[in-house]
C-alpha cells in the first residue's frame, strides 16, 4: 500500500504526533495532550502558496499533505484536520470563525478568516486552536471564560467577552533581540499586550471558508500571498521562517525576556532548512516572499 492509499485514519495521525495515550478518553487531560502534541509536530505554513499548488479545503487532502506528505499547513487544512480527529475520538466540537486583529489597521480584519474549535467537557468550554503560528499559538486549550489570566509558555493568554463577542489576547515578555541588524526589523513585536482575534458562538459549517481560503490565497492584499511563512513551536519557543528570514525565538520567562535569534538564509540553503528544522520536505520549488505587510513574530 502506498502512501496515499486507505482511508483518513486516527491511528496514522497519532502515529504522526507522537501521541501514545488511550484513545478512548474523552477528558481534558487528554485534549491538552493532543493539542500540544499537534504544534509540536505540525507546522503552521502556507509554502504550498508560494510553491505554485492549490490549497483545497477536501478533508482527504489535507490529511494526506500533514500526516503523511511531511507537511504543515494554515488554519483552514490544520484546524480543520484537528476537529475531525477530536470528532472521532467522541469529543463534543463546534467550529467557530474569527477575525484576526490587523495593527495596520489598530482594529480587526473585516473578513472571518480564522477556522477555531470550542470543546465542551464535563460542563466546561474550551477553545482549541492548533494553527495559528508564532508566539500567538497556544500550545494547550483556553477555558472559554471572560478575564481569567491563563499563562502558557508564550505568555499569558486572556480571553474577555464583550456583549456576544469574545477577544483573545495576549501579555508577552520583552523581545531580545541578538543580531543587531534585526533590532528595527518589523517581523518583531514591542507591543506588552495585543489583541490576537474576536470571535462570536455562532456556529460554522467549512463551506463558511470556502470563498475566504479563496481569496487568501489569491488577493494581492492577503498576508498569505505576501510572506511565505514556515514556523513550528518546540518545547522551549518557536522556530519560523518567512521569505528568507529564519527566526529561532526561546521563551525566558524566569528572566521577563525572549531571545530572538534572527539571521538571514540564501534561497539555496531553503530546502535544507526547511528539511532539518521543520521535518517539511516540497514536492515543487518554493519562491520565498517576504514582502511589506502586517506580521509579528
Amino acid at each position: 500500500m502506498s502512501s496515499f492509499e486507505g482511508k483518513m485514519n486516527l491511528e496514522e495521525y497519532f502515529q504522526r504526533i507522537g501521541f501514545h495515550g488511550p484513545h478512548d478518553k474523552v477528558n481534558l487531560a487528554s485534549l491538552k495532550l493532543i493539542h500540544k502534541l499537534h504544534v509540536m509536530t505540525i507546522p503552521f505554513e502556507n509554502l504550498s502558496i508560494h510553491c505554485g499548488e492549490w490549497v483545497t479545503m477536501d478533508l482527504e487532502d489535507i490529511f494526506n499533505k500533514l500526516v503523511r506528505s511531511s507537511r504543515g499547513g494554515w488554519c483552514l487544512e490544520s484546524n480543520y484536520l484537528f476537529g475531525w480527529v477530536l470528532r472521532e475520538m467522541g469529543f463534543k466540537v463546534t467550529m467557530l470563525s474569527s477575525k484576526v486583529f490587523n495593527s495596520v489597521l489598530n482594529d480587526f480584519a473585516p473578513g472571518e478568516d480564522h477556522l477555531i474549535y470550542l470543546v465542551e467537557i464535563d460542563g466546561k468550554v474550551y477553545l482549541a486552536d492548533v494553527s495559528f503560528g508564532v508566539s500567538s499559538q497556544i500550545w494547550e486549550p483556553l477555558e472559554l471564560i471572560s478575564g481569567k489570566d491563563q499563562p502558557q509558555g508564550a505568555g499569558v493568554f486572556r480571553l474577555i467577552n464583550k456583549e456576544d463577542i469574545w477577544i483573545l489576547e495576549k501579555t508577552c515578555r520583552k523581545p531580545v533581540v541578538v543580531n543587531p541588524e534585526f533590532s528595527s526589523s518589523s517581523l518583531v513585536n514591542n507591543v506588552q499586550t495585543f489583541q490576537i482575534y474576536c470571535f462570536t458562538l455562532e456556529p460554522r459549517g467549512v463551506e463558511h471558508f470556502k470563498e475566504r481560503s479563496h481569496f487568501l490565497q489569491t488577493s494581492p492584499t492577503s498576508l498569505f500571498t505576501n510572506k511565505s511563512i514556515c514556523c513550528q513551536q518546540t518545547p522551549t519557543g518557536f522556530k519560523v521562517l518567512v521569505g528568507l528570514v529564519y527566526s529561532v525565538v526561546t521563551y525566558k520567562p524566569e528572566e521577563g525576556v525572549d531571545i530572538l535569534d534572527m539571521k538571514y538564509i540564501t534561497e539555496d540553503e531553503l530546502d535544507e532548512v526547511l528539511k532539518e528544522q521543520f521535518n517539511v520536505r516540497l514536492q515543487k520549488k518554493c519562491m520565498p516572499s517576504n514582502k511589506k505587510t502586517c506580521y509579528k513574530l
